[in-house]
């Protein structure tokens, strides 16, 4: 049995299937982590969705970013934007049951005994990941209740950016999903920073990544995420980066997680 986490797929379902196919994943003996955002940007988000549904209980997947914009779309929170490409979930026969697998995803999951964690974007510098764990709770009751389009409409968008303690109710649930899911850097302070999006380096200097934050309280913790195409594969500070920027004609990563081994990538194969 090996455990393989996979970099962001976005639509890029014959990648995908490529990549299955080159790692010889078995359902019934291996396990996959897909790290969020499996819909939007690529092709064919529909039929990525309904392939790892098909998988079943060997997949572990946390929702992303582009992942909640799907959502938001479906609850009419949100304008469907230009460069949006999940029109075959919404326009499909399926499309409701689609939305509802989709919005009972978790935002963290977590292996305790491993000291392990899957994530999107990351955990909060200040947060123990125990911690962050509650908080995605929160979110997930919210998002996967009867009620999930009106909890939608009052936590998405990009305020407060700093955390405090003493956030409460929807500022707390906004903040939760920004930093599960849209993290990259921070300032000296912990204010999240949604501008930058380069690589570790290209930033100003006033900005850090969020894994090189002083006094991190996670790092006993293994961390894997994606979310940051422009940092790639990345495997020390206590983490794994695996969004190798497939749907930007990049590759698709699956890293093996139980043992020691290579990474394995196959090219984007969407043309």
């Amino acid at each position: 049995m090996t455990l393989y986490a996979v970099g962001d797929v976005q639509g890029c379902a014959r990648t995908f299937k490529r990549l299955l196919k080159r790692i010889s994943f078995d359902p019934d003996r291996d396990r996959l982590w897909l790290v969020g955002d499996l819909v939007n940007r690529g092709p064919a988000s529909r039929k990525v969705l309904r392939k790892v549904i098909k998988l079943g209980d060997s997949v572990t997947c946390v929702l992303g970013n582009h992942d909640l914009h799907l959502l938001a779309t479906a609850a009419g929170v949100r304008r469907r934007s230009r460069t949006d490409t999940f029109h075959d979930i919404l326009d499909a026969d399926d499309a409701a049951d689609l939305i509802d697998w989709l919005r009972r995803r978790p935002l963290l999951h977590l292996e305790t005994k491993q000291r392990r964690a899957l994530v999107h974007a990351g955990i909060y510098p200040a947060w123990q990941p125990k911690e962050a764990k509650r908080y995605a709770q929160e979110v997930e009751a919210r998002l996967s209740g009867p009620g999930w389009r009106r909890s939608l409409a009052r936590i998405y968008g990009s305020t407060p950016d700093l955390w405090s303690p003493k956030l409460v109710g929807a500022d707390r649930r906004r903040f939760t999903i920004n930093a599960l899911t849209r993290m990259r850097f921070c300032d000296a302070s912990g204010r999240l920073d949604f501008g930058e999006s380069g690589p570790p380096g290209s930033q100003p200097r006033r900005l850090t990544p969020w894994f090189r934050m002083p006094e991190r309280p996670g790092r006993k913790w293994h961390i894997v995420f994606g979310h940051w195409s422009t940092l790639g594969l990345y495997r020390r500070d206590g983490v794994t980066a695996t969004d190798t920027g497939c749907v930007w004609g990049g590759k698709l990563t699956a890293v093996p997680l139980d043992r020691k081994g290579a990474p394995i990538a196959v090219s984007y194969a969407e043309r």
